[in-house]
């Protein structure tokens, strides 16, 4: 069974690597977005920059999710790895 360690903890790792590089990746593109409402019609090409970040963000939304919900299983599954390991050691199954 101590080929299931590291072959968990890699698999863990890479998920918080990936997960960490699109949060990186999401504050990057939202750091050039503006707080502000344009009305004037002569700001197009701001207003166009600025929904083109929001689709980038929406966009990326969806995976973020899928990865920290694989995160949250990777975690359990570590956790119930070792809390099933403490019980067979205390003879408790």
């Amino acid at each position: 069974m101590t080929g299931v360690v590291p072959v968990m903890w890699t698999v863990w790792g890479v998920l918080v690597l990936i997960l960490a590089a699109l949060y990186v990746y999401r504050s990057k593109l939202t750091q050039d977005e503006d707080d502000q409402l344009i009305l004037d019609d002569s700001f197009d090409n701001v207003k166009n920059q600025q929904a083109e970040i929001v689709a980038k963000v929406n966009r990326l939304q969806p995976v973020l999710r899928i990865f920290l919900w694989l995160l949250a299983a990777a975690t359990v599954f570590i956790l119930g790895y070792y809390i099933r390991d403490i019980l067979i050691n205390l003879h408790l199954i």
